[in-house]
């Protein structure tokens, strides 16, 4: 068993580093990334198209396989051990018509990212026998308040909720209704029965607000955790978001974990120079190169503001 690294409320894989460099950490996952890609000798490994899973379905069915990583007892005659497997899913609605119609709409259909890292959280959440290797500690999990930006179609409102005390959602407002209409989907008695909040959060108004226009207008419980999945695509977008982290990410409290498809590399350079420029932020690459938690073509990183 390794040692984690407690950072926040994420436990950190004992090979996750401390990013101190933006060129530098661009250099080594890209190479690390083409290096894959190269044993596996099929570029198809890692790249995945724009990465959605299938924006032609009205009404989408994630499924979920999670495998109990125990094995059991070999059976008579030395048969193979029987998996327990575990099968849940979930239904969400998209809006293929604003996908093609709305300029820079990348949030009306589900991304595998989201779908991937929620896949994860889930298999340790259903199979805790093997929690020396989760990202969370459940019951810190289960105590804490998430704040999820760039929520899209609210695939991890949906699937992550019931492993958290509170879940708020938030994207902009033309994305809200779509969120709302999933988080009913498949928890009808919303908002009486869920612990499910949903709330507007455009990222380069919150950035031109004035100081008693942020607080009137962006309020929101302590953040546990703040959560940033697949929200680094177009470079114009990245100082709006990295001011949304600064503005939400309490020093000493909210873990930052940000989940990352790794597609253009001057985006994700741009984004961690912003980051790392920000005052008082440590900011570490989660590892796990015997046992990753999100293979590639994911990287994540985890931050916390010190005060």
């Amino acid at each position: 068993m390794d040692e984690r690294i407690k950072k926040g409320l994420c436990r950190l894989p004992a090979d996750s580093e401390q990013v101190c460099d933006a060129d530098e950490e661009v250099f080594l996952l890209y190479t690390e990334l083409q290096a894959q890609d190269h044993q596996t000798d099929s570029p198809s490994s890692t790249f995945r198209g724009l990465g959605h899973v299938d924006s032609h379905q009205d009404i989408l069915t994630v499924n979920f396989r999670l495998i109990n990583p125990v094995s059991q007892p070999l059976g008579k005659r030395g048969r193979k051990p029987q998996l327990e497997i575990l099968e849940k899913e979930i239904q969400i609605a998209q809006d293929k018509t604003s996908l093609r119609s709305r300029k820079g709409d990348t949030g009306s259909v589900v991304w595998k990212a989201s779908v991937d890292f929620a896949s994860m959280i889930m298999q340790h959440a259903y199979f805790p026998s093997n929690a020396h290797s989760s990202l969370f500690d459940a019951a810190e999990l289960k105590d804490a308040h998430v704040l999820e930006l760039g929520a899209g179609t609210g695939v991890l409102c949906v699937a992550l909720s019931p492993f958290v005390r509170h879940y708020t959602g938030t994207d902009i407002d033309d994305l809200v209704p779509l969120i709302r209409k999933n988080v009913v989907l498949n928890f009808p008695k919303w908002p009486q029965e869920s612990n499910v909040s949903l709330s507007p959060l455009d990222w380069i108004q919150l950035q031109a607000a004035s100081p008693s226009n942020r607080s009137r207008f962006y309020q929101f419980d302590p953040v546990d955790v703040l959560l940033v999945v697949d929200c680094i695509y177009h470079p114009s977008l990245i100082p709006s978001l990295v001011e949304t982290i600064n503005y939400l990410a309490k020093p000493d409290l909210t873990t930052v974990l940000v989940v990352v498809e790794l597609r253009a590399e001057d985006v994700i350079r741009e984004f961690l120079t912003n980051w790392l420029g920000s005052a008082s932020w440590e900011i570490w690459r989660v590892g796990g190169d015997e046992e990753p938690i999100m293979k590639r073509p994911y990287a994540m990183w985890v931050g916390i503001r010190n005060g």
